[in-house]
């Protein structure tokens, strides 16, 4: 029996996988996309290592309304959500030392913190 490390998130699912996770990986890849198959055992790694971090697949051919939602324009793109909130989003496949310290970065961003230093202060 092999353990499936990611899951693959369809327009039905988004919502809801970012609703019940504090923190979601996303991969918009597709099968014919060269790079996309590179990354994709990089990204597998990187979801046994980090089991308290969901790693989600969209295949965007499979789910073009969700990818165009999305605004998907090259692939493969990884996005991050902390508590639902997008905080990383960039095109093109990390190598595992790059994808290591994203997750590591992300595990460690204090939401709360960002979100005081974005709001206007009043003098």
């Amino acid at each position: 029996m092999t353990t499936t490390t990611t899951i693959d998130v369809t327009e039905q699912s988004f919502a809801q996988t970012l609703e019940s996770n504090d923190i979601v990986f996303v991969d918009f890849w597709a099968a014919w996309c060269g790079p996309c198959r590179m990354f994709a055992p990089t990204y597998d790694a990187a979801a046994e290592k980090h089991p308290d971090v969901v790693f989600a697949k969209v295949d965007t051919e499979a789910e073009q309304a969700l990818a165009a939602a999305a605004n998907i324009t090259s692939i493969p793109t990884l996005m991050a959500f902390k508590n639902k909130t997008l905080v990383f989003s960039q095109p093109g496949a990390l190598n595992a030392a790059g994808l290591e310290e994203l997750v590591q970065s992300v595990k460690n961003l204090d939401l709360d913190r960002l979100r005081a230093d974005a709001t206007p202060h009043n003098a």
